[in-house]
């Protein structure tokens, strides 16, 4: 350590940091959706545009994503999570200047943000707590699902409250973003060691584009995450279909992520301790179809609990895929590795369903394609599920 440099900090003030970076890692992605019918109608969006706006911001996480481990050679995971949450912030800021521009800039700008933050993040989970991988990751990611409750939930009420469009309380979210990079400063200015920096090494990245588990990883990571987006961009719209209020299919939206936060908590836990997580991934897929087409078809009466449901199984599948890329593994460096792979090129293929959803709804005038579409996706991430949770490890033969 240089002289002057501050001591690494304690592993509880360490996780309380992870914690407000994890809540402010998808209002951006999760606002839009409750007031996408509004945006529609005072802008003149089309349907495509919608679609392409839910889908560009995905697109641009797996684009953040693989700069990853360049941003670990560069600056440190430390440094790289604050460039991170301040990229999120700027995003989420300049949609106050209203209009379709500054709005498709800055949602892609945060999903950037965001895509790098979450590269980061299972490395250093994996450096500071190589003991407790499950349990900070569940924590971790039941935090973030309750950052995306709050972006659905509270984004119509907080319109209703400032009198004001759609651009400011798009924009107010960029608040609680600036606050959790003053409170993540600290880390950033003191040195500590980079024991996973070697993920940037081409040799390394190398052995992970070579190997059909690192590719099941990545596969699951990315069609899972491709229901979640589905549903954070489309369920809002889907809901309003059915004669809900723009109100009442945010909250619907909020009680979807609101479901994800125990799910999101104890399947890490559980997962990590058992040596096989095939099993999980088929029941937590299942779960989310099965809860999906209730959404969808069941009486109106039974959307909220089928709403919940539906959270807890994308909860639970996206805390999964994170615990996956920790498990399969062998330490700090190839989870570094490993997570740029399995989310950059994981959410390239995540944006391609928000794309086809929307398309598929437009072209067939009901949700029939949209619904065929997602059933897809789901077998498709059963079927990587099946690889990717074998007790294996990545670069080791088997």
């Amino acid at each position: 350590m240089r002289p002057g440099a501050g001591a690494p900090p304690g592993p509880i003030l360490t996780g309380l940091g992870v914690m407000l970076v994890a809540f402010n890692l998808r209002p951006a992605l999760t606002t839009v959706g409750p007031l996408l019918t509004t945006i529609r109608a005072e802008t003149g969006l089309s349907a495509t545009g919608a679609a392409i706006l839910t889908t560009l911001p995905v697109l641009f996480l797996g684009l953040a994503s693989a700069a990853g481990p360049a941003t670990i050679r560069r600056f440190g995971a430390d440094r790289g999570i604050l460039l991170a949450i301040l990229i999120v912030a700027l995003g989420l800021a300049s949609r106050a200047v209203g209009g379709l521009g500054p709005l498709f800039f800055g949602a892609c700008l945060s999903a950037a943000g965001i895509g790098l933050a979450g590269v980061l993040l299972p490395g250093l989970v994996k450096r500071d707590f190589p003991g407790r991988v499950g349990v900070m990751t569940g924590l971790y990611t039941s935090v973030l699902c309750l950052g995306a409750a709050a972006g659905a939930g509270l984004t119509v009420p907080l319109r209703d409250a400032l009198e004001a469009g759609w651009a400011l309380p798009l924009a107010a979210w960029a608040v609680p973003a600036f606050a959790a990079a003053l409170a993540w400063l600290p880390f950033a200015v003191r040195e500590r060691p980079e024991m996973f920096a070697a993920a940037a090494r081409s040799k390394g990245r190398a052995r992970f584009w070579g190997d059909p588990l690192a590719w099941q990883v990545t596969g699951f990571m990315g069609l899972q995450s491709s229901l979640a987006y589905i549903m954070f961009g489309w369920i809002p719209a889907l809901l309003q279909s059915r004669g809900l209020s723009a109100i009442e299919a945010g909250f619907m939206a909020s009680l979807m992520s609101i479901g994800q936060a125990p799910s999101a908590l104890l399947i890490p836990t559980f997962a990590a301790r058992a040596g096989d997580q095939r099993a999980y991934a088929v029941g937590l897929i299942l779960l989310t179809l099965t809860a999906f087409l209730g959404v969808v078809y069941a009486p109106v009466s039974l959307v909220a609990p089928m709403t919940v449901a539906l959270g807890f199984g994308l909860g639970g599948t996206f805390g999964l895929g994170l615990t996956i890329i920790v498990l399969r593994a062998r330490d700090a460096a190839s989870a570094a590795g490993l997570s740029a792979m399995a989310q950059g090129v994981g959410y390239s293929i995540a944006a391609l369903g928000p794309l086809g959803f929307g398309l598929a709804h437009e072209v067939g005038k009901d949700w029939t394609l949209s619904v065929l579409l997602f059933c897809a996706i789901a077998s498709a991430g059963m079927l990587c599920g099946l690889g990717a949770g074998r007790n294996r490890l990545v670069g080791v033969p088997a």
